[in-house]
């Protein structure tokens, strides 16, 4: 199998990608600099390691190959009385002769450091274990590539989470819900026989991440995938995914052995119920011997679950957990969840349901919470579990994909977002009590911990829709490895990558990228305004919709903006939603002195005529953010006119094609909500501004029955 996997991880490749199309994605090994590159092959002539049997050293060497000549214009030799490259773990004789210090390193970090073996001068990636050893490989390429290896290597990596998982939101029909990048690349049709090479393309990007988990299948999953037929695809995906230091995951769906007429009911009290689970768990263990465990979304969103037996999620998630444990596995229990009856603020329901069950998980449970309140909104406050519940170890979920910033053709930049909310102070243990600590175990004392991106990965040849989505796959990797990476950082290696090193390119590239979010909170949900997008697939603005089944489907729920003002009253005069942070949190976020612009409107109802501390009313305001989204698209777009000719012109022209797509969706978003705010509010439009191109009956009438991602 080694063999086999490294002979693909060679040959695939390059074949596969001669155009640049997007394709190779962050490892396009391009060729270096003349004198950097020769003083590179003058550091390593040769790749050497006693542990070629391990099928993770061999994809290691295999693509420490594939980029020295790619970069270098030189071969990398399995042998020689030069300079080298030597890799792998203490079970090699060489690496444990070196005594080095691994300590640092941990169970998938790496060492990598210039030294003598026998005189020689060796480059060594040294590691507890190969998966690391691969690590550290893919971090001497990235540094190479990026133009940032030092002079004398002597790094120490490890990572700060341990679990780096992808959720796919991928169906067995192979459309992909909230997906904006092609088909699933999951070809269950054809698996378990045949596996597309592709899967090892998607392998080697993720492992040069440090990405190690993906959950193959939607949340809202399907009985079918826990049946012999389907594991037997998920193992063949597991065979090519193994070697890279993925385990495979399955979203389970709560009903399964009741829908499978397998038993009467899914208590998960009920005795028979869990032996149907254990049962199950050993049939996937057998056949995926490093299965990861479950992900399972229940009682939220019309999926069944534990408390349609009066339940609660512990006994559910403890159930599952008891059937995997015995194996090693896990259970990935999320915390999205709104019931069917009205709440009184859907922003507070995860709290409400969850903070009273801490302790109550067992060890092998991880609750997965979204980064904030509501639903991966362009902006919203950390969600206010993070630092609540200190007994039980919390995954932070980000969604990659763009479903509510743009989709797959607006430029919006995430790591900035992400930033925002590790960085955020829960104070649950005082001050510097931040979501990064809650989700690494540091705060808590918790050895398992994970994060976890919605993907952005289809079946498109640049894998996510657009160049550009490209980083947010490459920043949530990144950042899961070490959630204090600064997102200008991560922009910049992307960069340096995936375009080119010039400076004059870079700068400007990371100065739009840094900015880009910022931009589509503008224009489409400015001051802390959130969920105004059109219902169902969530494309474009539909802030007047009202009239929908559940108040908290509807838009107008978000806003309540009527002749007096516009925004959610969260303080104590409205659902008193700040209650539930710590106090110093709560106290910030209730006084409108402080609260700040990026959540006036999540927190405060605030009157049409109101002086901001910017001199404008609550209206002049809101319509001058909409304006400066718009400016902001025009200024991305006159950045990327002088630096297209930079680039090749097959991914120049796609950017430039997309960003004359945002342009026009950033005016019909400003338009379109201007107007509907206006008819709301009353007021005459601030001398200057330009009004809307149609009347508000226009924008309402448009419609997108066939708006891609939708479920």
């Amino acid at each position: 199998m080694a063999v086999l996997v490294a002979a693909l991880t060679i040959l695939v490749w390059p074949n596969i990608a001669a155009a640049e199309d997007g394709y190779r994605l962050w490892l396009r090994y391009e060729t270096l600099p003349a004198a950097e590159g020769a003083a590179l092959a003058r550091r390593a002539g040769a790749v050497e390691t006693d542990e070629s049997a391990d099928p993770t050293i061999a994809v290691a060497v295999a693509e420490l190959r594939r980029a020295w000549p790619s970069m270098t214009g030189q071969p990398l030799a399995a042998g020689g009385s030069g300079a080298a490259i030597l890799i792998g773990t203490p079970k090699s004789p060489r690496i444990a002769a070196l005594r080095l210090d691994l300590s640092g390193a941990g169970e998938e970090g790496f060492v990598l450091r210039e030294m003598q073996d026998g005189g020689r001068p060796m480059i060594v990636i040294a590691a507890n274990r190969p998966t690391g050893a691969l690590y550290g490989a893919f971090h001497l390429l990235r540094l190479a590539q990026a133009g940032t290896l030092p002079d004398r290597l002597n790094v120490v990596e490890r990572p700060r989470v341990k679990l780096r998982m992808l959720n796919h939101w991928d169906n067995l029909d192979r459309t992909v819900e909230r997906g904006f990048s092609g088909q699933s690349i999951w070809d269950w049709w054809k698996l378990p026989t045949a596996t597309d090479p592709r899967y090892v393309d998607y392998a080697r990007a993720n492992a040069s991440l440090g990405i190690n988990g993906t959950v193959l299948n939607n949340v809202n999953a399907k009985p079918d995938t826990l049946t012999a037929e389907w594991i037997a695809k998920a193992a063949a995906v597991a065979d090519v995914l193994r070697p890279y230091g993925i385990k495979v995951y399955l979203s389970a769906r709560w009903s399964t052995p009741v829908e499978l007429k397998q038993t009467k009911t899914a208590d998960p009290l009920d005795p028979q119920v869990a032996a149907w689970w254990k049962a199950k768990a050993d049939e996937i263990y057998r056949a995926i011997p490093d299965f990861g465990g479950f992900l399972v979304k229940a009682n939220s969103e019309g999926q069944p679950g534990p408390q349609d037996y009066k339940r609660t999620h512990a006994d559910g998630a403890n159930m599952l957990a008891a059937a995997v444990k015995p194996h090693g596995g896990i259970v990935m229990w999320r915390a999205f969840v709104y019931s069917e009856v009205d709440p009184e603020d859907r922003a507070k329901q995860a709290y409400s349901e969850f903070k009273p069950l801490d302790g109550k998980f067992a060890d092998n449970v991880i609750v997965q919470v979204k980064n904030g309140p509501i639903d991966f909104q362009p902006r919203e406050p950390f969600h206010p579990l993070f630092g609540a519940m200190p007994k039980t170890p919390l995954v932070m979920e980000v969604q990659i994909t763009k479903e509510y910033l743009g989709f797959a053709t607006h430029l919006a930049y995430l790591a900035p977002m992400w930033s925002e909310v590790l960085e955020a102070d829960t104070f649950a243990k005082g001050k510097g009590s931040t979501v990064a600590k809650v989700i690494d175990g540091s705060l808590d004392g918790h050895e398992l911990t994970g994060m976890a991106g919605v993907a952005n990965i289809g079946s498109d040849r640049n894998w996510s829709g657009s160049i550009f989505d490209q980083a947010n796959w490459y920043a949530y990797g990144r950042m899961a490895w070490n959630p204090d990476l600064a997102a200008d950082t991560i922009a910049t290696e992307w960069a340096r990558q995936t375009f080119t090193r010039d400076p004059s390119f870079v700068q400007p590239t990371v100065q739009m990228m840094m900015g880009s979010r910022q931009a589509v909170v503008d224009y489409m949900t400015p001051l802390g305004l959130t969920h105004l997008m059109a219902t169902g697939h969530h494309y474009g603005p539909g802030p007047w919709v009202d009239d929908l089944a559940r108040p908290e489907w509807n838009p107008a729920y978000y806003h309540r903006a009527d002749k007096n003002g516009i925004g959610f009253d969260r303080t104590r005069t409205g659902s008193n939603a700040v209650a539930q942070y710590a106090g110093p949190v709560a106290r910030r976020f209730a006084d409108r002195r402080t609260v700040g612009d990026d959540f006036l409107l999540w927190f405060h109802h605030v009157g049409w005529d109101e002086k901001l501390p910017s001199g404008r009313t609550m209206w002049e305001e809101l319509v001058a953010r909409y304006d400066r989204g718009v400016a902001a698209v025009d200024a991305m777009q006159a950045h990327w006119e002088r630096l297209a000719p930079m680039i090749d012109a097959e991914r120049a022209r796609e950017i430039t094609q997309f960003l004359v797509i945002q342009k026009q969706e950033a005016i019909w978003w400003r338009d379109a909500s201007i107007a509907y705010f206006q008819s709301v509010s009353g007021r005459p439009l601030p001398q200057g501004v330009r009004p809307p191109a149609h009347d508000l009956e226009f924008y309402k009438a448009i419609r997108h029955p066939y708006a891609p991602g939708h479920h």
